[in-house]
């Protein structure tokens, strides 16, 4: 990636990318749609996002990875699925010579609009 580049929206990052990159993030970003279709789509620290009532998730190429960002929780609640995964508190990385479980990647986002839906609620209930 060109670091002097600063995207403004998920085609000018994936444009920096090649080809075979750029197929995966494509299919990333569908999913994402896909799971949520209200979600907005942003470009947050660089990165393509989704926000949705809160940030779902993020993600981002690498040279051997895409690495997705869907937060502390979903890791830790998806970490029987993730197993054979490189994952850290809040990421996990997909190695760009596998697939992308995209099946997953669906589940983890719906969970998180979930949660920011139930933040949301509960932040509503206490200012009552």
């Amino acid at each position: 990636m060109k670091k002097t580049i600063r995207p403004k929206n998920f085609d000018e990052y994936m444009a920096l990318y090649p080809e075979k990159i750029q197929v995966l993030l494509i299919k990333l970003h569908h999913t994402v749609k896909k799971a949520v279709p209200k979600a907005e789509e942003v470009i947050s620290y660089g990165m393509p996002a989704f926000k949705y009532h809160g940030m779902l998730a993020y993600f981002a190429a690498y040279k051997n990875h895409i690495e997705f960002y869907p937060m502390p929780l979903a890791i830790k609640t998806f970490k029987k699925e993730l197993a054979g995964y490189k994952t850290s508190k809040g990421t996990v990385q997909f190695p760009l010579d596998k697939p992308i479980p995209l099946g997953l990647v669906s589940k983890m986002v719906k969970f998180r609009a979930k949660e920011n839906l139930a933040k949301q609620d509960k932040k509503k209930i206490t200012k009552k």
